[in-house]
């Protein structure tokens, strides 16, 4: 080699090998500490073992799903509160898994970046760690990219997915879903992880303060109640899903009330969504005065302050009441099931709105 030619090197390129792997030891704590049966709680080969059977399944169905956090992560970023967005991520996942009825086995993640610096992925990973332990599934691994050019500097990307299982036979369907059938509300822990791009686009225009008391809630900061975790649902719904209490349920992401809670209902079956049931939660309530944002889009942008849908017979109800309460949920009774077209009707003082099958709202009255 000539010694008038530079001598290149990745770092010099804007990638140290060296911080991908004080990342991977830091992280070693972490992972070790979402241990679970069928999951050693090691990292460090080129993937992770999974053991259903010594998680306690016989004859188990896989049911994988994989999201994000979506531009909530810019807001953190921006911010520079990054402790939560993992809990957010492993909660997009999970959540998902556990309206089929499965329990979450094991979560994988992606962390990408242009530059690994000041400890912001550590922290971004000790949430995963902490969403999968409020989930009960193990994180064997995940896959950290540093890709100078890819990204601004600061800004980082979120991927997840997580495997469950259900036993054969069990899973949900929503084929038992008929007329008759009540719908409880689990309530939300704030606008969870969609609608984010509606709620920047807001904080910009209006130049919200968000280093300052909530005008709804004088106790916390508003960007504590924006960034606020996405609630996750499964160590209090999976002993009622085994006891065969709960025939289907509906996570509300993206599409709101309108869109979600069709995509679990059998053909015949209309759910029918009372709007003046449950009060609408201060958060929500600011974000629509704010926007002045029609009730049919915060039906369909926002969870409203519902964050899982069930479909309960009625005989079941006080008692699935009665168990989610005592687990620490807030359960309210949203509406019900009828005889018609599959799909959604939200009805309210200010308005009716429909989603049919197709995804298609309209706005009825």
């Amino acid at each position: 080699m000539s010694s008038d030619t530079p001598s290149y090197t990745y770092e010099q390129a804007g990638v140290s090998i060296d911080a991908g792997n004080r990342l991977v030891k830091a992280i070693g704590p972490l992972v070790k500490s979402t241990m679970r049966p069928g999951a050693d709680g090691e990292i460090g080969g080129f993937g992770g073992f999974f053991d259903p059977k010594a998680a306690g399944y016989k004859d188990p169905l896989l049911v994988a799903g994989n999201d994000g956090v979506g531009t909530k992560l810019k807001l953190a970023i921006d911010t520079d509160r990054h402790d939560h967005v993992g809990i957010d991520l492993v909660a997009m996942c999970v959540n998902d898994l556990i309206v089929q009825g499965a329990e979450p086995l094991f979560f994988l993640d992606y962390f990408a970046t242009g530059k690994l610096e000041n400890g912001v992925a550590e922290r971004v990973i000790a949430g995963i760690a902490e969403g999968c332990k409020q989930a009960g599934c193990a994180l064997i691994g995940g896959e950290t990219a540093e890709m100078p050019g890819m990204y601004a500097s600061g800004d980082y990307d979120l991927a997840g997915f997580c495997v469950g299982a259900v036993e054969r036979g069990e899973q949900l369907t929503g084929e038992r879903v008929a007329p008759g059938h009540v719908l409880l509300g689990l309530a939300s822990s704030g606008v969870h992880s969609n609608g984010f791009s509606l709620v920047r686009r807001l904080a910009e225009d209006k130049g919200w303060k968000l280093d300052r008391p909530a005008l709804f809630d004088q106790d916390r900061l508003l960007v504590e109640t924006l960034l606020e975790p996405t609630r996750i649902y499964v160590k209090t719904l999976l002993p009622l899903v085994r006891d065969g209490l709960i025939d289907a349920m509906a996570h509300i992401t993206g599409g709101g009330l309108l869109e979600n809670i069709p995509r679990v209902l059998p053909q015949g079956a209309h759910a029918e969504v009372d709007a003046d049931s449950w009060e609408q939660p201060g958060l929500m309530a600011f974000l629509q005065a704010q926007g002045n944002i029609e009730p049919g889009e915060m039906a369909r942008t926002f969870n409203c302050g519902i964050g899982m849908v069930l479909a309960v017979e009625p005989s079941k109800v006080e008692l699935v009441r009665s168990r989610l309460e005592d687990a620490g949920e807030q359960v309210l009774a949203v509406g019900q099931i009828v005889e018609g077209d599959k799909g959604c009707t939200v009805r309210g003082s200010h308005g009716t709105w429909s989603a049919k099958e197709d995804w298609e709202a309209v706005h009825l009255g």
